[in-house]
């Protein structure tokens, strides 16, 4: 009888995209989804990045080098040096999205069976590319009621074992918004420092900070030069996610000569991802001033919409573009699936990510739900009616 591997069997299914077939099947009955499920921003891309594509002018799309463009590597060097974190180019590899960065820097820090700390509600795909790899990622809670923010050293370093290899952040976070404050970043890095651990800095979302907040990235931490390694990408700051361009970066010039290594293997990333992302240094400030202006006056919505909802608790995101909300109800699943099954509000409907997927430990996030605020105002005023009025009908509602 035919057998898939027991690493098919064991990756887990994206809360993100599970409950894409019921989406698709509302939409054949006339039924207009707002999706909230998945963070796909809604703004234009910079102009600027998009006239780079339209003036493409060789004849076929050739390959280019494993580690990237030479134009791209030297955006992105030019970039982290307008935001304070100077980098050699040979300190950047270019990757095919941030989700080939994580999966590469998880091959190269950890071998099968070894351990790596996450912080949950983390990511879900982290747990995606850990397994693909044979790492296990063994979570540490963080709490509704604190924030979101890190335990304290001791709880933290309770999960660790003599097979753990790193400790990965994401700041501002996804899927909490949470942004990590100076004190936590550096509890995290003393705790590396001292058990020979690397720290794997998920910083995607790095402008997206609100209320006077600013991000402080791992590179900045004393002590951990080579041991540090950050991960980003084009996706969500200039709403390039189809793009598919990211990078690795680090002090840490054996481990990059070995993502160079996997990188071979998949030869390059994409060409014209890179021929539009190598504009990414000269991209106004004021774009990116009015992106993150309109993403808090949507988080405020939101947030105030959610608030006023009975039985519903959500904090005020830090960061990012996204929120956890705990729902008055059994199971966010079965309502995720009613919402797309049986209910609509004049034709219209809303997709939430059930954030049970962002948790490892088993139970958790039954009743909360990932909520991504990247769509215009007027749209996710209508979500959030949405979500108000089925709460009222849904059979599972626990209030």
């Amino acid at each position: 009888m035919l057998k898939l591997s027991d690493r098919a069997d064991r990756l887990p299914a994206s809360p993100i995209r599970r409950l894409a077939p019921f989406a698709v099947a509302a939409a054949k009955r006339g039924v207009t989804v707002h999706h909230l499920n998945i963070g796909q921003p809604d703004i234009p891309s910079p102009p600027e990045l998009l006239a780079r594509l339209r003036s493409f002018d060789q004849p076929n799309v050739a390959y280019g080098p494993s580690e990237g463009l030479p134009e791209m590597v030297e955006a992105v060097r030019r970039y982290h040096e307008k935001v304070g974190l100077p980098l050699e180019r040979e300190e950047i590899f270019i990757t095919t999205g941030g989700s080939e960065a994580l999966l590469f820097v998880l091959a190269v820090v950890a071998d099968p069976g070894d351990e790596v700390l996450v912080f949950e509600p983390f990511y879900t795909n982290y747990s995606g590319f850990a397994e693909m790899v044979g790492v296990r990622t063994v979570p540490v809670t963080t709490r509704a009621e604190e924030g979101y923010h890190l335990p304290p050293a001791a709880e933290i370093e309770s999960k660790l074992t003599a097979r753990t290899r790193a400790i990965m952040i994401c700041s501002p976070n996804n899927p909490t918004g949470t942004v990590y404050g100076d004190e936590e970043l550096e509890r995290v890095a003393a705790i590396c420092r001292d058990r020979d651990l690397y720290l794997i800095s998920d910083e995607v979302y790095r402008e997206f900070t609100y209320d006077g907040l600013k991000h402080r990235s791992a590179l900045t931490l004393p002590g951990l030069e080579q041991r540090v390694v950050l991960t980003d990408s084009l996706s969500k700051r200039v709403s390039m996610c189809g793009a598919r361009v990211g990078w690795i970066a680090s002090k840490n010039r054996e481990l990059l000569d070995a993502v160079l290594r996997l990188g071979q293997t998949r030869l390059c990333p994409p060409t014209l991802g890179q021929v539009m992302g190598a504009g990414l240094a000269d991209i106004p400030q004021a774009y990116m001033d009015d992106v993150i202006a309109e993403y808090g006056r949507r988080r405020d919505l939101v947030f105030e919409a959610l608030s006023k909802i009975d039985g519903v608790s959500v904090r005020k995101p830090e960061g990012a573009f996204y929120l956890c909300a705990g729902l008055p109800v059994d199971d966010a699943q079965s309502f995720a699936e009613f919402l797309l099954e049986q209910f609509d509000v004049d034709g219209e409907t809303t997709m939430i990510a059930p954030a049970d997927g962002f948790y490892a430990t088993p139970g958790m996030g039954r009743s909360e739900a990932r909520i991504a605020y990247v769509l215009d105002r007027e749209r996710l005023g209508r979500a959030m009616t949405v979500i108000e009025k089925a709460l009222e009908l849904y059979p599972g509602t626990t209030r």
